[in-house]
């Protein structure tokens, strides 16, 4: 389902999106063993109890109770899953400490009481139209949840194997010979950032839309490889947390097994390992501009909505959507690639930027989730464009945007440089 605003809500999209959302996300949580809920493999995150109640919690309140003022189903747990947490380093994440939490029986039967009241909520919104509360509200549960089925499972990544279950798709893609170094050459022009209100869902950070003129730059074709950085390595430059050495070979954590590091994929580094290889190379990372003309512009001056065109997003233009758990060999998915030749913009990892994550000229908070990003405008973080292997499809539009901590190792992304 694209996200585009039509004139009066589809409900039936919108209850058939929730329910596939629900569904995934009780397998992402049946995928851990028992033995696994109450721990915390991130020290900065809550544990993983927080997000089974998390999840149906923040759908309620933001569409059942604000959006349309219905009563609350268990005020206490209401307030204990209402928002997860983002601290500067352990210390910090120790103030967000919670003494017990509730069993998952209580968590779980919690979670149907809330999935019940939006199911009924949804079915009751007749004759809403785009620019309603609900209507918003609606949208911003739904991409909410898919937001957090890839903090989960960066979450999980840090599990040790044996309390993990392998889904089907669950091995990591092969290895290949890393494709040939490349750069593209993007002249001058223009780059249009955000997107207009009342045309498309967008979170508040989206809008309003701008447009900025870029200078003409080189950007690496492929993201940097795991081959690439091991070179900087060897030169003294910082290991990435997801690799090893073990014996003289280096090995990379997959999310469900360890294998020896994949040459032709790219390597998932912090915003600083990133910073620190292109002063490395005498290059440096692209703005958050530089990434949209380099993913959307064209030669004929125009823009496209994706940046290999119009037609909607696949797994013939990238990885993304849960196609596979891991990254695959850069350059996999030519088809996906920009006016320019530049591959795997979107997909395979999200891709680091130099810009720190701002508003965009016009931002206003949004109604129903006025600190989003309100909070995150300290200068602490970093925007991230693109979307990774575990990214939900309907999240994959032009103006979307990502941000983490520069020094926070979790994360699925990636990066190239920019000369």
């Amino acid at each position: 389902m694209q996200n585009v605003l039509s004139p009066t809500l589809e409900r039936a999209d919108l209850l058939d999106w929730y329910r596939r959302n629900r569904e995934r996300s009780l397998q992402l949580f049946d995928m851990i063993d028992p033995d696994a809920y109450y721990s915390k493999p991130i020290p900065l995150r809550h544990p993983i109890v927080f997000y089974e109640g998390h999840l149906p919690a923040f759908s309620f309140i933001t569409l059942a109770r604000n959006a349309l003022g219905r009563p609350s189903i268990d005020a206490q747990l209401e307030k204990l899953f209402q928002r997860g947490i983002d601290p500067a380093d352990e210390k910090a994440a120790a103030a967000h400490a919670v003494a017990a939490w509730p069993s998952r029986q209580e968590v779980r039967a919690f979670g149907r009481a809330c999935d019940e009241a939006i199911v009924l909520a949804m079915l009751e919104m007749r004759g809403a139209h785009s620019g309603d509360l609900p209507v918003q509200a609606a949208y911003t549960i739904l991409e909410h949840e898919q937001m957090h089925h890839e903090t989960l499972l960066y979450i999980y990544h840090q599990l040790p194997y044996h309390l993990k279950h392998r889904p089907a798709n669950g091995a990591p893609p092969p290895d290949a010979t890393p494709p040939q170094y490349a750069r593209a050459k993007v002249p001058a022009g223009s780059a249009t950032l955000g997107a207009r209100r009342g045309e498309t869902f967008g979170w508040d950070n989206e809008f309003e839309q701008t447009v900025v003129e870029v200078p003409a730059f080189e950007i690496d074709a492929h993201s940097v490889t795991n081959a690439d950085y091991l070179a900087f390595v060897k030169a003294g430059g910082p290991v990435p947390s997801f690799w090893s050495e073990k014996d003289g070979r280096w090995l990379l954590q997959c999310m469900f097994e360890e294998v020896p590091l994949p040459a032709s994929w790219p390597v998932y580094v912090t915003h600083e390992h990133a910073a620190a290889f292109a002063e490395w190379k005498g290059m440096r990372l692209p703005t958050e501009a530089e990434f949209h003309r380099a993913a959307f512009g064209t030669p004929s001056g125009g823009e496209r909505a994706y940046p290999w065109g119009a037609e909607p997003p696949s797994y013939a233009h990238g990885n993304f959507n849960f196609h596979t758990w891991d990254p695959e060999p850069a350059g996999s998915h030519p088809a996906g690639a920009s006016a320019w030749r530049v591959h795997d913009l979107v997909g395979n990892g999200w891709e680091w930027t130099a810009s720190t994550f701002r508003p965009l000229p016009g931002f206003a908070p949004m109604q129903t989730y006025p600190q989003y990003s309100a909070d995150f405008f300290d200068e602490q973080h970093y925007v991230v464009k693109g979307a990774s292997a575990v990214t939900a499809r309907e999240l994959i539009r032009r103006s979307f945007r990502n941000w983490y901590r520069p020094n926070y190792p979790y994360v699925y992304a990636k990066f190239r440089c920019v000369a």
